[in-house]
């Protein structure tokens, strides 16, 4: 029991179910009690490991697609450098350090960070020195070059099921536990009558198509291209909501503020709302990096190690890129104007 779960049992005795979004909204984001809000989850030390704590490689080869990108669109000056969840800014340091030699990259880029949480925005500027923003819509109106790398996957979701009546949403009722309503027309998921059956799970993320569409505008307005990785598929079907702690998966309605809630990202969901900017095709994170030369470059780095930290070195890239790793269950996908070539590692 959690004080967090305590606040939350006391709002739905006073005002009935929630959904399972505004679950997660408190969960990770209440001001003093949320899981990001209070903490640094990332790294053996916290509750998960994301692809930047596996190896520089990752963000290295995202930092040359983008200065690619930069330099296909003319090399405009300044531009914004952005991250959408910076993590503990290790990613973004990578990107810093592998385009550093990129001529002109550095010197016009302005480095901004999207950010809610303090604790984290504290931990990034350790790493990075950076403009931090709540929101998308606060950066300049300048060509932006963006990143999102599991940024998608901690929005809260709606969950509904489909019964021979109509949909039925996952609420959380008395007790803090999951329940369903009772069965509805839903008219956001009259689009998936055609491909679901009774018994289908079908999520939905209320704030991602907004962000997607804020981004895309800024592309296709002013230039520039977003890079988005995660773990998902182009259309979503099935419960995919999890819960982390301590690096195994727990009941996301036991402790609320102690572990990381994240769902499978809808990737047609993202392209459907990136007009007026082109969308690239969904590319396997394996296939992504070895097009960006991964093997090479692990390669370039093997010969300077020996011992165990050769032997981790093997298994980060394999990590990151082996269909039976992160290499198939993480996708990419990428935003560019139209008329300038996608990101490099992506197909249009």
């Amino acid at each position: 029991m959690t004080a967090l779960r305590d606040l939350i049992g006391a709002r739905i005795a006073a005002n009935g179910p929630i959904t399972l979004a505004d679950y997660m909204a408190e969960a990770l984001l209440h001001p003093t009690l949320g899981y990001y809000t209070t903490r640094t989850p990332f790294g053996t030390a916290g509750d998960f490991i994301t692809a930047p704590d596996i190896s520089q490689m990752f963000g290295e080869l995202i930092g040359l697609s983008l200065a690619q990108a930069w330099l296909d669109q003319g090399s405009p000056t300044p531009f914004v450098l952005a991250e959408l969840g910076p993590g503990r800014g290790t990613l973004m340091a990578d990107i810093l350090r592998a385009t550093a030699k990129v001529a002109g990259f550095a010197q016009a880029a302005e480095v901004h960070l999207i950010e809610a949480s303090p604790t984290l925005r504290a931990e990034q500027a350790s790493r990075v020195c950076a403009t931090w923003h709540d929101t998308v819509t606060t950066l300049p109106d300048l060509p932006l070059f963006l990143v999102a790398n599991e940024f998608f996957d901690a929005l809260p979701i709606r969950q509904f099921h489909r019964d021979a009546a109509g949909w039925r949403e996952l609420q959380i009722g008395a007790d803090v536990t999951a329940g369903l309503s009772a069965p509805a027309p839903v008219a956001l998921l009259d689009h998936r009558l055609e491909d679901t059956k009774a018994g289908d799970i079908v999520e939905t993320c209320p704030a991602l198509s907004a962000i997607t569409a804020q981004i895309a505008q800024r592309i296709a307005d002013h230039g520039g291209a977003a890079i988005i990785i995660d773990y998902g598929d182009w259309r979503s079907l099935g419960d995919t909501l999890q819960a982390m702690q301590n690096h195994a998966p727990v009941d996301p309605f036991a402790n609320p503020g102690l572990a990381d809630l994240t769902a499978h990202v809808d990737f047609e969901a993202i392209a459907n709302a990136a007009a007026p900017a082109k969308y690239t095709r969904l590319t396997q994170q394996g296939v992504f990096l070895e097009r960006l030369g991964i093997t090479a470059r692990a390669q370039g780095l093997a010969d300077k190690l020996s011992g165990a930290a050769l032997d981790a070195h093997i298994a980060a890239h394999r990590r990151l890129t082996h269909p039976a790793e992160m290499g198939s269950l993480f996708k990419v996908l990428g935003l560019y104007p139209d008329g300038a070539p996608p990101p490099a590692g992506l197909d249009p």
